[in-house]
């Protein structure tokens, strides 16, 4: 044999550079699992009992709420059939959005992505291994909620055991097109975002978007003599807005159709759908390993090339003009905390710092916009529940259910933006840790700037979406307290949590936050808002239809402060008792 044998023999074991970047990162992952257990056998245990039991849990909500629709003869199967689409619909949308948000991120704001460019590595191999993990951090969400209810509508139906494997099959194929369509928006959103034209027409789609929206969703209230004779009708006018679900050329129709083809036992027209899903899948799939490398090589060279967005406005270079030579002026964010007096000038400079980076980074501040629309959104929405609904009982559970959902939104922003705020700092932390200041004051003051800066929002909407429940103002005043003191308790476990579980050789918010810590804090975070309603719930006198028991009340509202003083207090003061200790 020639010597070069041993050499092209060896050259041809060397794997590709995509199943190398595969390889690695799945072997880091499992390491990390693996250190899951070795940190804390109390807490793990914690976290499996909660996946568990939200199986379970949600599994059984499901299959009864199924059955109850399923009772309606002649309208059961219709009605079933109809939320099935609406459902795979919405979330298709959630998907796109959630795709082209952590694209933009993995893309073109992170370090792992940044490092590869720099080596003998082919830009379309570095896109194809962002897109598998963009894909991946934004779908198993989605295939986590999905499976009881899957299961539940199996079970309600009576189908075959092949039934399962082959809807695992379809959602598989199905999350593939929304990352495809959210990588192809990040590097567009990425390579056009500075540009003037660009920015003046995403702003006009989406306020025409926003109009067209409200026009479609306009209530239309039936009349009292048709609500009366004519179910039909009225079930019809009702699901008239649902149609454009069953649109044929959306891809949440094919795995819909699909779904309850096999369901019902038709499977050549299941088969059908299923190819045709495939096919898309198979043909934007092959677009995007292969014809968007180069179109990302070119998006990130103009995001790092660019100073900023906005750099065409005359307004935005007004602003950001300097004043005198070697001298930077005072931005909007300077002056604001400026006017703290009361505050030290450390204090003052540390959430300017924080503030500004917050701002700067699209991806963050882009997520909370988004959070609170459709919660805007939701809360718009109420006012229909005040023109159908006269018990006083179920006008209560609303508002109950009103303050969960306000509260969820809120559990959702401190574990997403306020848990990794320490860890954010990096590996530059000895730098503010060697400071007069001192690490426990930086904590401290970063709490209490996500506590303000989210008390803020939280009270505009709990006040609002209470107002538009025709509350009287002593129910608002008393729910607008309740969340004044969750919104401090949720804030103090992300902080405490944040400093007792930090990863500081992360850069990506989005992976910290998908860690150990950050999976319990949100843990945590749900069993607390399900413990806290369920308590002012049960201890309601308009919720149980008796007579008031000041006892009752009095006990339910004392159980909710020490609930929440022990879960904020507690991880926040072990927090700050760690700091003591740290070694940079």
């Amino acid at each position: 044999m020639p010597p070069m044998s041993d050499g092209s023999a060896q050259s041809s074991r060397v794997p590709a550079p995509l199943l190398l970047l595969i390889r690695v990162n799945a072997t880091q992952a499992w390491r990390r699992l693996k250190a899951v257990r070795n940190q804390s056998r109390l807490l793990t245990g914690l976290i499996l009992i909660f996946i568990l039991g939200y199986l379970g849990l949600s599994f059984w909500l499901f299959y009864k709420g199924l059955n109850f629709v399923a009772s309606f003869p002649g309208l059961g199967i219709v009605l079933t059939e109809r939320l099935l689409y609406l459902l795979f619909a919405f979330l298709f949308a959630m998907l796109l959005l959630s795709n082209m948000i952590i694209s933009y991120t993995n893309l073109f704001r992170n370090r792992e992505a940044a490092f590869l460019m720099t080596l003998p590595v082919p830009a379309q191999t570095i896109f194809q291994w962002k897109f598998l993990e963009s894909t991946l951090l934004a779908s198993w969400a989605f295939v986590f909620l999905i499976s009881p209810l899957l299961a539940a509508f199996g079970l309600t139906r009576h189908v075959a055991w092949h039934f399962y494997p082959v809807t695992l099959v379809l959602i598989g194929l199905f999350i593939i097109l929304p990352g495809v369509a959210g990588s192809w928006l990040a590097i567009n959103l990425g390579r056009f975002l500075d540009r003037r034209a660009f920015q003046v027409s995403a702003v006009v789609f989406a306020a025409a978007l926003l109009v067209m929206a409200g026009f479609w969703w306009k209530d239309q209230p039936a009349p009292d003599d048709m609500l009366e004779t004519r179910v039909l009708a009225v079930l019809d006018q009702l699901l008239q807005k649902t149609k454009f679900a069953q649109f044929a050329f959306l891809p949440s129709y094919w795995l819909s159709s699909s779904v309850l083809q096999w369901a019902e036992g038709v499977l050549p027209l299941a088969g059908f759908f299923m190819l045709v899903l495939l096919s898309h899948v198979t043909f934007f799939g092959f677009l995007a390993f292969t014809r968007l490398g180069n179109l990302y090589y070119n998006a990130a060279s103009e995001v790092q090339s660019r100073a900023s967005a906005l750099g065409q406005w005359e307004w935005f270079k007004t602003l950001s003009r300097r004043k005198k030579p070697f001298e930077s002026p005072q931005g909007r964010i300077e002056r604001f905390f400026a006017k703290m007096h009361w505050l030290q000038r450390d204090t003052r400079a540390l959430l300017a710092k924080d503030a500004r980076m917050f701002w700067r980074d699209t991806t963050q501040w882009g997520q909370s916009v988004l959070l609170f629309g459709l919660l805007g959104v939701y809360i718009i929405n109420l006012r229909h529940f005040t023109n159908q609904l006269n018990n006083p009982f179920w006008l209560h559970l609303v508002s109950y259910l009103n303050l969960g959902a306000c509260s969820l939104n809120l559990a959702t922003l401190t574990t997403r933006f306020v848990y990794p705020q320490f860890s954010l700092e990096g590996r530059r932390l000895w730098i503010i840790g060697m400071a007069p200041m001192g690490l426990e004051r930086v904590v401290k003051a970063k709490y209490w700037l996500a506590s303000c800066s989210s008390l803020v929002v939280t009270l505009s909407l709990i006040s609002l979406s209470c107002y538009l429940l025709d509350m009287t103002w002593d129910r608002i005043i008393f729910f607008g307290a309740v969340i004044g003191v969750m919104t401090f308790a949720l804030n103090g476990l992300a902080a405490g949590l944040g400093v007792l579980y930090p990863n500081f050789k992360e850069g990506n918010p989005t992976k910290i936050v998908s860690g150990f810590g950050g999976t319990f804090c949100l843990v945590l975070s749900f069993m607390y808002i399900l413990a806290t309603v369920l308590m002012l719930a049960f201890g309601s006198a308009e919720m149980r239809e008796q007579s008031p028991s000041p006892y009752l009340a009095f006990f339910s509202i004392c159980g909710f402060i020490g609930l929440s003083f022990v879960l904020g207090w507690v991880p926040l003061k072990l927090g700050l008792r760690q700091l003591k200790k740290f070694e940079f």
